[in-house]
């Protein structure tokens, strides 16, 4: 989406990427901004670890998102100014 925007090539896939990037956070906030999957992964283990079930450095998995809400945000921004 970064891509599409900083070009101005907004079209129906951006829109669409839009779409999925609500879908998402709305699930975030129904299940308490945990991954659905990691519920279901924690049933598995006794890991209390915030990279048990991702391939990433722990610091990573920990801020993982508030750096792409970030991004998001920069991304929102482009776009308003764009469309503007």
């Amino acid at each position: 989406m970064s891509y599409a925007v900083i070009t101005d090539n907004m079209d129906g896939r951006f829109w669409l990427g839009y779409v999925f990037v609500i879908i998402e956070g709305l699930v975030l906030v129904c299940f308490g901004w945990t991954c659905p999957i990691s519920i279901i992964a924690r049933k598995y283990t006794g890991s209390q670890r915030a990279n048990f079930d991702i391939y990433l450095p722990e610091w990573l998995a920990e801020h993982t998102k508030t750096i792409y809400t970030s991004i998001m945000a920069a991304i929102v921004l482009l776009t308003i100014y764009r469309l503007l």
